[in-house]
């Protein structure tokens, strides 16, 4: 019966935990470590664990140190990576004896990939909140002082001369151009909950794509790598819309308007393994829906990568470094995480998205 409730407990844990016993063999591996290894249980105690980790690993020397020492050792970052887990496969691992058997090591892993996901997402809510007071006020302290001014400066157009109508419009122009970005800012202060439903991620997709070659991006050609069997996300279809144009006119200001080979890569793919929890409860979701807006510019500068989605951050001379700052936002609200992935000549942008789980007869908004 404790065996049994044993089984079940390091089944609920939602890292990779393996017992190793003499020789490296797997004697016993949970749920997750399943998951991890893409094998089932009966399979993974068939073989050893140098059959799934890279010739050296300094995994097996922490095995072994665990026997020699008796006591709990760790490693940080340690690259598992392999033909059959993948080329990069960043991990911390921590090692302990069974306790009844010196021989038995149980292993952990944590990957670190993902974890890195989750600290920057945190990041990335505590930018868009730090500006939320800051949208609030330049709303309620900017916009009307400038509705006086440009109705001052429409008062003067109407008794100016040619010349000062230049001047009279250019202070209109200023005007309306300002209260735009006061606009944008506004964004931010918006608390309220948002309206979730199922929504299919291809159609958010080919409408901004079809908005993007009738516009700013004609120049541009668009490859698409979509997986035709993605189940529908849980999100707010408007407010995608706006994440994704807003990342696509990136990409294509990025690859330029002078760019004869310029090309933008829209992808989707579904995930398992990444779970987040919802601000403001203590449910944890799962993230399987991945989509991501690839270009193939110049890239983004190593050193505004850390900061990439904070406010005021940009790479544009004419930019107000907000736009990464609300896509954050957003898709923070829909409980999602963005990153990217810069690489010579290839810039990602990856989002991963919540499932909705429709009851039967639902619609799905197109």
């Amino acid at each position: 019966m404790t065996l049994a409730i044993n089984d079940l407990i390091v089944n609920a844990l939602p890292l990779p935990v393996l017992t190793i016993g003499d020789e490296h063999k797997i004697v016993h591996a949970n749920a997750a470590a399943e998951s991890f290894f893409e094998m089932s249980l009966r399979m993974m105690q068939r073989q050893k664990l140098t059959d799934f980790l890279p010739f050296g690993s300094p995994v097996m020397s922490l095995v072994e140190d665990v026997r020699q020492r008796g006591a709990s050792v760790s490693e940080h970052r340690v690259d598992i990576g392999s033909p059959r887990l993948g080329a990069e496969r960043i991990v911390d691992v921590f090692a302990s004896p069974l306790g009844d058997d010196n021989n038995n090591v149980v292993v952990m892993l944590q990957e670190r990939t993902i974890a890195d996901k989750m600290n920057r997402q945190l990041t990335h809510r505590g930018a868009a909140r730090s500006i939320t007071a800051l949208g609030a006020l330049l709303a309620h302290e900017i916009k009307n002082p400038l509705s006086g001014i440009r109705g001052a400066a429409q008062l003067l157009e109407q008794s100016a001369d040619e010349n000062d109508r230049l001047l009279t419009r250019l202070i209109c122009d200023e005007t309306d151009r300002i209260v735009k970005l006061v606009e944008r800012m506004e964004l931010f202060g918006e608390e309220r909950p948002v309206e979730r439903g199922p929504v299919n991620i291809h159609g958010v997709l080919d409408h901004v794509k079809r908005l993007a070659q009738s516009g700013f991006a004609r120049h541009i050609r668009f490859a698409e790598n979509y997986d035709p069997s993605l189940p529908p996300v849980l999100g707010n279809r408007d407010q995608l819309i706006q994440v994704i144009l807003n990342l696509v006119k990136n990409a294509a200001e990025a690859v330029g308007i002078d760019a004869t080979d310029g090309e933008i890569t829209l992808t989707t793919a579904f995930r398992t393994g990444v779970r987040l929890q919802v601000p403001g409860s203590q449910e944890r979701v799962s993230l399987p829906i991945e989509l991501s807006v690839s270009d193939n510019g110049p890239g983004i500068p190593p050193e505004l990568m850390s900061d990439l989605f904070d406010p005021f951050v940009t790479t544009k001379v004419q930019g107000s470094g907000l736009g990464l700052a609300l896509v954050a936002k957003i898709v923070g609200d829909h409980g999602g995480i963005i990153e990217c992935e810069p690489a010579p000549r290839r810039t990602t942008f990856r989002i991963l998205l919540p499932m909705h789980r429709a009851s039967l007869g639902s619609d799905v908004d197109m």
